[in-house]
């Protein structure tokens, strides 16, 4: 049995406040009730959006109001079991927003039927006529840019109706993992016995000096992943199944095609960035395997050394409030305005740092409009929480930034430009630390930490894009996918790119069990879109100072009113070329070469 706390038995100041987005359970209750009658009230719209130009707009309006409230609901709801998942009544609260979502869906599916519906020439004379259509301009082009793919108005309204059916395998692997999956102790080489949970080898043990420590959790972790091992890959296959069967019904020439879509961007792009970086980054980490083992003293390298600290008596703690201070000092060239909303996020029970039992491993932000960013982290007072802190504040200070200054419906850019920011908050924090010291272990901490960054984009979330490319080519053909087949194609994903310098297992070869991005589209590449334009970014900052932080600034401010390669574009980087995706990759080779510098 865990030894974890409760969420009741937690204090409250490391927990964040969720009565900014609803006092208490019964007014989410009473909003919940409006919402639904807000769906239904959709109707009066319906058959009259081609009337006039006053009456679309009129619709959208409806439409977006809705959206906006409908995503606080579901936030609250969301939120909740992300703090602890094996509270029944948060399990509740998510399965009726799911239902709520799917009948919100449904209600206002007529929407784009009926714009795509009109004859030639009558929407952009709306738009001609009324001003204020000119707030949906975004929406209203990726509408027709999808006409080709729409299907009659009556199957659009089923598939709607079916969206809790369709999400269902995203909420299966959250109830699995969190709800299901535990983890016994285990017995480290001094002779304790040490609790284990996802959340406590993810950002405790994975990174632990200790190899009796670190080896002894991952046999933990690998035995409980194990335990749900085929439910887990059926959920998958699902998944996969799910979104061939969608690309084929609308049209697209392939499932990313379908999937890639929405991100706008072209597919070269998506190609580029999975080939050269693969091809480019692998030389380089196995470099960084090799000084791993050599300077642990390890005869093998385990896959579950390879997060292995290589100073592991260089490990001063970092306090939740010192490292509070130290993301501020961070983050105050990015200006006042900024550094209001971090100290805010710090001070105000926006972060939720608790560790306990049912919660949600990982980090994210949620960013529910007309409220403020939320934040969960699992705080172990390492450098690379401090790293993670910053990194969520970046998606934080993006959507609080074009909140601000966008509606509802222009809020969120297209997803290659969603890691971004965030990862930009990472450049920026490694580069204030490096530049005030010269303390050698202190620079070779950092490096490492930024070294962690580029793995974790660079490889972990690469590596699941190209365990999505290949599970999806076989699923088109008609190939089974089931825990075998998953366990294969990773393994021999994971051996391509470590080559002879890492020793792959049973546990290395589940690791598709571990991430939930499989379940959000083609989400896994964007990292590193994100992490190839915040490299150009920093380094441009470096050498421009505050106009190219100025320039940003203005970028995270237009929120979704232009597409991905436009934003980077405004910001200075070109993503249309290579030049960008090599820069990055030899900029890792750099730093393992200071990294190995300092070993010597």
């Amino acid at each position: 049995m865990s030894s974890l706390p409760t969420r009741a038995d937690v204090p409250a100041d490391t927990t964040w406040d969720l009565r900014d987005l609803f006092a208490d359970e019964a007014a989410w209750d009473t909003e919940f009730d409006a919402v639904e009658a807000a769906c239904h009230a959709m109707a009066a719209h319906e058959g009259r959006l081609g009337g006039s130009a006053a009456q679309m707009l009129a619709g959208l309006r409806d439409a977006e109001s809705l959206g906006e409230r409908l995503t606080r609901v579901a936030t609250f709801a969301y939120l909740r079991n992300a703090q602890d998942a094996t509270h029944p009544p948060h399990q509740a609260g998510v399965a009726r927003v799911a239902a709520l979502q799917a009948r919100a869906d449904a209600a206002i599916s007529f929407v784009d039927s009926e714009i795509l519906a009109l004859p030639e020439g009558v929407l952009q004379r709306f738009r001609a006529e009324e001003p204020g259509l000119a707030d949906y301009a975004v929406m209203l082009d990726d509408l027709l840019a999808l006409r080709p793919h729409r299907l009659s108005a009556e199957t659009e309204r089923a598939l709607a109706a079916l969206g809790e059916v369709l999400d269902a395998p995203y909420m299966v692997y959250g109830r699995c993992k969190f709800g299901d999956m535990r983890f016994a102790p285990f017995t480290d080489a001094a002779g304790r016995t040490q609790p284990n949970s996802f959340n406590a080898f993810e950002s405790r043990y994975e990174t632990h000096s200790d190899a009796s420590v670190r080896r002894g959790a991952w046999a933990s972790f690998t035995a409980g992943l194990k335990a749900h091992h085929h439910t887990s890959a059926a959920t998958f296959a699902t998944e996969m199944a799910k979104n061939v069967a969608m690309a084929r019904l609308r049209g697209h020439a392939s499932t990313e095609a379908h999937l890639l879509q929405p991100h706008k961007i072209p597919h070269a792009l998506y190609r580029n960035i999975l080939d050269i970086i693969q091809a480019e980054l692998a030389p380089h980490m196995q470099r960084y395997a090799r000084l791993r083992r050599r300077v642990l003293g390890l005869d093998r390298l385990l896959y579950c050394d390879i997060k292995a600290p290589l100073d592991p008596a260089f490990n001063p703690p970092m306090p939740w409030d010192e490292s509070c201070a130290l993301v501020q000092r961070a983050l105050a060239p990015l200006g006042p305005e900024y550094g209001e909303f971090v100290r805010r996020a710090l001070t105000q029970r926006w972060v939720d740092r608790a560790d306990n039992v049912g919660k949600s491993s990982g980090a994210f932000c949620s960013s529910p409009y007309g409220v403020h960013p939320y934040i969960l982290i699992t705080w172990s007072d390492t450098m690379r929480n401090v790293f993670t802190l910053a990194h969520e504040l970046g998606h934080g200070g993006h959507f609080a930034l074009a909140m601000k200054h966008q509606r509802y419906t222009n809020m969120r850019p297209a997803m290659p430009f969603i890691e971004a920011p965030s990862i930009m908050n990472e450049m920026l924090l490694a580069q204030h630390i490096l530049a005030g010291s010269t303390e050698r272990r202190l620079r070779r901490s950092v490096i490492m930490q930024v070294l962690g960054t580029y793995h974790h984009n660079f490889v972990t979330h690469l590596l699941e894009a190209e365990l999505q490319r290949q599970v999806y080519a076989l699923a088109e053909q008609g190939g089974s996918i089931t825990a075998s087949v998953l366990d294969d194609i990773q393994g021999r994903i994971l051996a391509r790119f470590w080559g002879d310098t890492v020793e792959l297992d049973d546990g290395a070869r589940m690791t598709w069990m571990r991430q939930p991005h499989f379940y959000m589209g083609l989400y896994p590449y964007t990292y590193s879109v994100g992490l190839v334009a915040s490299t150009a970014l920093a380094l441009r900052a470096q050498h421009e100072g505050p106009a190219a932080l100025a320039r940003w600034l203005e970028v995270l401010k237009a929120g979704g009113t232009r597409t991905p390669l436009e934003l980077m574009q405004w910001a200075g980087v070109d993503l249309r070329s290579h030049e960008p995706i090599h820069d990055a990759v030899a900029h890792v080779g750099r730093l393992i070469d200071e990294l190995e510098a300092s070993f010597d």
